[in-house]
């Protein structure tokens, strides 16, 4: 064994096999001692105080078990069971301890009725990061998809914006206009769609972004949604009304000269006259309009 298979890896049940009479003259099969593992690591982990127990199996459980039967290294395995534990919304002390419980009953430390307490200083070290990295970058993610604000850009998130869209779905159902006029025919989205070539670093056309956000704050000031879809798409919901032609004709020429007037952006630019804030309708239901933003940018 490599010296630093130890970091990623614990003692198998062969590394604790203890002698005895009656031997089994066949191995069980995968399977079998899978469920074996399983159980061991349930009842012990249970046992330790585990606060969750109709949220402790999942199949991130049987990758682990899986990869410790056969020896493998474990880092991949233990990174999706952090990630599915944070995904349930259990905290990183239980999804480590319940690890650490695992380690000791690897270790032949959970026999009879011993309780085993779990002590998370005994994993190894890369796997205990590992853990805790895929753990807090799902929380992470979740603190993300609530912000309200992109910072960089100001404009709204692709989460209000969908949050907004269902506001708007929701007075289509309450209200209709002379019979057969829905409220969603009165709102369209304008999407922006800057001419940068595709050798257009991803910092020059961050900044793209952020000029063409500043343009649209100043000429859609009237109550319109303004969001961000992923880090490149901006775009504009708004209310079909008189002077809307002009106003989107206007913000592609402001975008366009600011585009112009920045050195970087001005080379990047295939032609800063083919700026264009296309015109998108809502689709006749919510899920639609959801499933329309995926595929913008």
């Amino acid at each position: 064994m490599r010296p630093s298979d130890e970091l990623s890896r614990w003692p198998s049940e062969k590394d604790n096999a203890v002698a005895g009479a009656g031997a089994p003259s066949a191995a069980p099969d995968l399977s079998e001692r899978r469920r074996a593992l399983r159980a061991r690591w349930r009842s012990a982990t249970l046992a330790a105080g585990w606060p969750f127990p109709g949220d402790w199996s999942c199949s991130g459980v049987d990758r682990v078990c899986d990869a410790a039967l056969r020896e493998e290294e474990l880092p991949e395995a233990v990174a999706e069971l952090g990630e599915q534990r944070a995904a349930a919304g259990i905290g990183l002390d239980e999804t480590l301890r319940d690890l650490a419980v695992l380690h000791a009953v690897s270790a032949g430390e959970c026999t009879g009725g011993a309780l085993v307490t779990g002590d998370c200083s005994r994993i190894p070290a890369e796997l205990l990061h590992r853990t805790a990295v895929a753990w807090a970058d799902v929380v992470a993610g979740r603190s993300t998809a609530r912000e309200v604000v992109d910072a960089l850009t100001g404009l709204t998130t692709q989460a209000y914006l969908r949050m907004r869209l269902h506001e708007v779905y929701c007075e289509t159902r309450r209200e209709e206009h002379d019979g057969d006029v829905r409220e969603t025919d009165r709102y369209e989205l304008l999407a922006v769609t800057l001419p940068l070539s595709e050798r257009t670093g991803r910092w020059a056309r961050m900044m793209g972004v952020v000029l063409a956000a500043d343009v649209l704050r100043s000429v859609f000031d009237s109550g319109e949604t303004l969001s961000l879809l992923r880090e490149s798409t901006p775009v504009v919901l708004t209310r079909i009304r008189s002077g809307l032609a002009e106003r989107r004709a206007w913000a592609e020429l402001m975008i366009a000269d600011r585009l112009r007037a920045d050195p970087e952006l001005r080379t990047a630019c295939v032609s800063a006259e083919e700026v264009r804030l296309r015109q998108l309708r809502l689709p006749s239901e919510y899920a639609e309009a959801c499933e329309l933003l995926d595929t913008l940018g």
